[in-house]
């Protein structure tokens, strides 16, 4: 089986310093790409976070300090991943609440403008979890029939998670080979930013998703609450859901003064 594409699409996977989207690096990133002529392109990099590593963290993918020492950062990589990424949709096992918004940090860091407006994400956990409530590992056993030897390996897991996206496909005829359709199946919830800080309400319209104002409306709590908006800039948030919040603020302002 191929996937019905068409636009290339970017199963990828991060090997990080740890699971917090908003400090933690990336130590190792493997991208397939798959284009809609079944042609395929796939490069894995090792990444100096500029920070340690935690040896609990070292235990589970292997990757130590010294391994990435003389390794490139990604400011230095970013613009040939984000080349490789630009002109696709993306897809992961649990990418949607990990590796998409990790990534996205690291590419405002390295000051790359990474947006999603013209992509969509599949992400393969929640079909599985879905439709069968297991790990990739036991994905990649119950749906391919193989064993997962290099788990935690960035290429390794890149890899099974694409050939567990073909066979669920295959095993489930109610899924439709489209990636929008795929994208729209597994979303767990409207977010306008990765971390689900920001949400919409059923009307379509952003909302806070946590703390005191979860539920209201970004617009009404910007305009009686100023200062709220100063809070978020500067604690520990996301960039990405700063970014998205500073551009709502601004179309606020641009339809004032329309």
């Amino acid at each position: 089986m191929q996937l019905n594409l068409t636009k290339p699409i970017c199963f990828f996977d991060l090997e990080t310093t740890g699971t917090n989207v908003a400090k933690d690096r990336i130590v190792e990133i493997s991208i397939l790409k798959i284009f809609p002529n079944g042609n395929k392109e796939s490069k894995t990099w090792l990444v100096n976070p500029e920070m340690p590593i935690p040896d609990d963290v070292v235990a589970v993918h292997g990757i130590s300090n010294e391994r990435v020492a003389n390794e490139p950062t990604f400011k230095e990589l970013s613009k040939e991943i984000y080349q490789m990424i630009r002109d696709s949709d993306l897809a992961g096992f649990n990418s949607d609440r990990f590796d998409i918004p990790l990534l996205a940090e690291e590419m405002l860091r390295a000051e790359v403008d990474f947006d999603m407006k013209s992509m969509v994400s599949v992400d393969v956990q929640t079909i599985f979890h879905k439709m069968e409530k297991r790990t990739l590992g036991a994905a990649y056993q119950f749906y391919c029939d193989k064993n997962l030897d290099d788990a935690h390996s960035a290429e390794a897991d890149t890899n099974a998670t694409y050939e567990v996206l073909l066979a669920q496909l295959e095993r489930y005829p109610e899924l439709e080979n489209n990636v929008k359709k795929l994208s729209e199946f597994t979303t767990r919830k409207q977010s306008l930013d990765f971390a689900g800080f920001i949400a919409k309400n059923k009307e379509g319209e952003p909302i806070f998703s946590f703390g005191k104002h979860k539920g209201k409306k970004v617009d009404e709590v910007l305009e009686k609450e100023p200062g709220y908006f100063g809070w978020i800039l500067n604690a520990d948030f996301p960039l990405y859901t700063k970014k998205v919040l500073t551009q709502l603020k601004l179309n606020k302002l641009n339809n004032k003064l329309s």
